[in-house]
């Protein structure tokens, strides 16, 4: 007869919850994701500042700010979140002509 083995622990020996328990699909909701701006040549600075403002609602301090990381830099981080609404936001930038990618966030 071969012997059971048991289940992992349910709790580190500190008394905290074990990354285990949390199913992989929670893991992955949870996992932050950014929304990226790439430099194009059609777009002027002010439509973009204009969307940053329209969309995200940032002010437009903010807004001239990151429209000038996507000109010098050639892409800024615009938003960070979750999947679902990085995907949101990208399809958001397509819709206004804006070319932008969603990736996970550096830790």
């Amino acid at each position: 007869m071969s012997t059971p083995i048991p289940d992992p622990p349910t709790t580190t020996p500190a008394g905290g919850t074990a990354v285990a328990e949390r199913p992989v699909e929670d893991q992955l909701a949870q996992t932050p994701w950014v929304t990226i701006v790439w430099d194009d040549p059609v777009n002027l600075m002010s439509y973009v500042t204009h969307v940053f403002t329209s969309y995200f609602k940032y002010p437009k301090a903010k807004a001239e700010k990151l429209m000038m990381t996507v000109h010098n830099e050639g892409k800024a981080i615009v938003s960070s979140g979750g999947r679902e609404q990085m995907e949101r936001d990208v399809a958001a930038m397509h819709d206004y002509g804006l070319w932008a990618t969603m990736d996970k966030a550096e830790a």
